[in-house]
Formats: structure tokens, C-alpha cells, sequence
């Protein structure tokens, strides 16, 4: 440490036999480099053990009596809430796997189900469709009878006619041909056998 020089002047208003200095002399029966470090002076030690032990001793009883108890306890609380928190997450989980496995089954029964009702709803529509068509059939076979009928007694009917029709024909082509008068009976034989 460096001293001003104004600090270092007496002053003169001061007596004589107090002189105030400023400075950084070292005490009166000190050398300089003489003097040991206290906490390292030999002469120290035993009142630096004394109240090491002593500090020591209050310092483990207020980590034994207050310090440890209250870390024990939050150590307590804490595996006591993660134990609760575990059992709880494993019901949780149980019932989840339940739920899912419910789940599951009343999905299987539902598809089972829709299939079943699907299946008869196509049997129904199926069997009515078949009854339906049968009825149809019926008709048209009916129908068909009643027509083949028709055209059966319509073709028989022009047969007749045209047995008479090719008799009056062939007379008059033979009669046009000859120039006379022409045997109907013959002509109708004619006509008759080759019907037949």
C-alpha cells in the first residue's frame, strides 16, 4: 500500500509527543517475517482442536437430530407416493387390458351379429326373389300354354282353310290349263294326299 505524502507529514497543530504518522510501519516488538500465520502457530492447536470437536460434535447432532430426520421422512413420503403411484398405474393398466379385452369382444359379437342379420337379410331377399321368379315362370308358362294353344287351334284353323284354299286353287289352274271343266273330287283327292 503506497502512502500520499500528505498523509505522511506531521501535522503542526498536534503536540509534539503524539505524532500522528500514516503509514505501513509494523509494530513495535515485531520484525518483519517473524510472526507465524495464527491457525498455523503451534502454540494454537490444542484450542483449534478443542473447538473443531466442538463444532464437529454440534454440527453431527443437528444433522442427526434434525437435518437426517426430515431427509428420512421426505424419502419416506416419496417411496410411499411412487409404491401408491405404481400400484395405481398397474390397476389402472389391469382395467385398461380389460376394457380392451371387453372391447374386443363386444366387437367380435357385434361383426357376428351384423354377418347373421346380413346373411338372413340375403337368404330373405333370396327366397323371395326365388318365389318371385317361380310366380313369374308360373305366368309366363301359363302364358305359354295359352299361346301354343292359340296358335295350335289359329294353325289348325288356316290348315283347314288352306287345304279348302288349295282345292279351289288347283281347280282353277287345272281348269286354265285344260280349258274345261275340271273332276273336284279328284282335285281334292290330289290336294288331300299330298297334305299328308
Amino acid at each position: 500500500m503506497f502512502v500520499a505524502e500528505a498523509y505522511a507529514q506531521t501535522t503542526t497543530a498536534a503536540p509534539a509527543a503524539a505524532e500522528t504518522h500514516a503509514g505501513t510501519e509494523v509494530p513495535h516488538g515485531a520484525e518483519h517475517g517473524g510472526g507465524v500465520f495464527p491457525p498455523f502457530d503451534a502454540r494454537t492447536y490444542p484450542s483449534q482442536l478443542l473447538w473443531l470437536a466442538i463444532t464437529f460434535g454440534l454440527f453431527y447432532l443437528f444433522l442427526q437430530k434434525v437435518v437426517m430426520p426430515r431427509i428420512g421422512g421426505i424419502l419416506e413420503v416419496r417411496r410411499d407416493r411412487i409404491a401408491h403411484d405404481l400400484d395405481s398405474a398397474a390397476r389402472m393398466k389391469a382395467e385398461a387390458d380389460a376394457s380392451i379385452a371387453a372391447y374386443e369382444q363386444e366387437l367380435a359379437d357385434a361383426r357376428a351379429k351384423s354377418n347373421k342379420i346380413a346373411q338372413d337379410a340375403r337368404d330373405t331377399v333370396k327366397a323371395a326373389a326365388d318365389a318371385e321368379r317361380k310366380q313369374v315362370e308360373a305366368r309366363l308358362n301359363e302364358r305359354l300354354a295359352k299361346a301354343e294353344a292359340s296358335i295350335a287351334a289359329t294353325r289348325s284353323a288356316a290348315m283347314k282353310d288352306v287345304g279348302a284354299i288349295a282345292q279351289e286353287t288347283a281347280t282353277a289352274i287345272v281348269q286354265a290349263l285344260v280349258g274345261g271343266s275340271v273332276d273336284k273330287t279328284a282335285v281334292a283327292n290330289a290336294v288331300k294326299s299330298v297334305r299328308e
